[in-house]
């Protein structure tokens, strides 16, 4: 299993519908469909913060991974959401900084039919966290 296919199977992100479509050499790329039971608001579809907050974590987190290959819980994030979203989303993060113990990641939502930039994050991330768990992170999967 890759990456993408990794943090796309996360039960979290499978339960919003979040999909990594790519993640690799420190960049990956995000999805998320707006649906219903994203939406902030009853009467008509405005993704809510926390989905947009979920989605650019889970890229964020994607690209630390594909270039270290282990966990990488996320330490800190600070997201300013520009627009109201209410189409399909994208995140594309890029590590901007890796060092010995944390990374940092700097992730742009936008809607995916209109381009038009929704939110900017910036995320850190914990590197050197003991890989021991049932994942296989050295293969991705």
């Amino acid at each position: 299993m890759d990456i993408a296919e990794l943090f796309s199977g996360i039960p979290f992100c499978e339960h919003l519908g979040i999909e990594v479509t790519k993640a690799e050499d420190g960049v990956a790329v995000a999805r998320l469909p707006m649906e219903e039971h994203v939406s902030s608001n009853p009467s008509r579809r405005i993704a809510h913060g926390g989905a947009t907050f979920a989605l650019a974590d889970t890229a964020g987190g994607a690209a630390v991974v594909s270039l270290t290959h282990a966990p990488a819980p996320t330490v800190d994030m600070r997201i300013d959401y520009l627009e109201p979203a209410t189409g399909d989303l994208e995140a594309r993060a890029e590590v901007v900084r890796k060092g010995g113990t944390s990374a940092v990641v700097e992730v742009t939502v936008v809607e995916d039919a209109t381009r038009e930039e929704v939110a900017r994050v910036r995320g850190v991330y914990k590197l050197g966290v003991d890989q021991g768990s049932e994942h296989d992170w050295k293969n991705g999967g």
